[in-house]
């Protein structure tokens, strides 16, 4: 059975698919059997994503598929080493499906509080059915200011949920990458594949 890594948020534009194909290259780089099932469908965001990757004909490549339901999904486990399940923004009934059925559990966000305190209600709605040492926040599209990026960190902390090491900021290189069907990790800097190796050997450590 595979590893399930959900990555889920309250609102879209938080960094939910970057950080799933984040983790998905990393364990894929390592020679793990690795699936993405894209929970949505509306977007399908990952999905195109692995279209451009295979266009640049990127290694490793990565599975990706997409998924109506969330069970459909969980029968593909048996297959992979692990499975990362990218799931639709709000917190619905298929969100909390994800979070019980995952190992750990990914709350991306952004640093303001328009972004923090929606993941912050979702945890607290996730904790009545999933054990909080399963869910971890990860920061992404921060800025420059380290002062914001510790402020963040604290309110998280401070409303009793754990936060990822390391961040991904705000930066055109990564968006660039993505274009090209590339993870966080594969930019043309770097500086900046060092700063979101470091996110993903934290969801690694977390794991272990």
């Amino acid at each position: 059975m595979a590893i399930i890594i959900g990555v889920v948020s309250q609102k879209g534009g938080v960094g939910k698919s970057t950080i799933a194909r984040l983790v998905a290259r990393e364990f894929a780089a390592q020679g793990w059997q690795v699936k993405i099932g894209d929970l949505d469908i509306g977007q399908a965001t990952s999905f195109h994503w692995r279209s451009r990757r295979l266009q640049s004909a990127l290694e490793p490549d990565i599975s990706i598929e997409q998924f109506g339901r969330v069970e459909q999904a969980l029968k593909a486990a048996a297959q992979y080493e692990v499975l990362i399940l990218d799931g639709a923004p709000h917190a619905t009934q298929a969100t909390k499906q994800i979070a019980d059925a995952s190992d750990l559990v990914i709350i991306p966000t952004g640093l303001a509080v328009d972004d923090l305190e929606p993941g912050v209600r979702l945890a607290h709605a996730l904790a009545k059915a999933v054990p909080r040492r399963k869910m971890l926040f990860a920061l992404c599209r921060v800025g420059t200011s380290q002062l914001e990026i510790t402020e963040a960190r604290r309110y998280l902390e401070e409303a009793g949920c754990r936060v990822l090491a390391g961040e991904l900021p705000e930066q055109v290189a990564y968006r660039r990458a993505s274009d090209e069907g590339r993870a966080a990790t594969e930019t043309r800097y770097p500086s900046l594949n060092r700063r979101a190796e470091m996110l993903a050997q934290s969801v690694v450590n977390s794991i272990a």
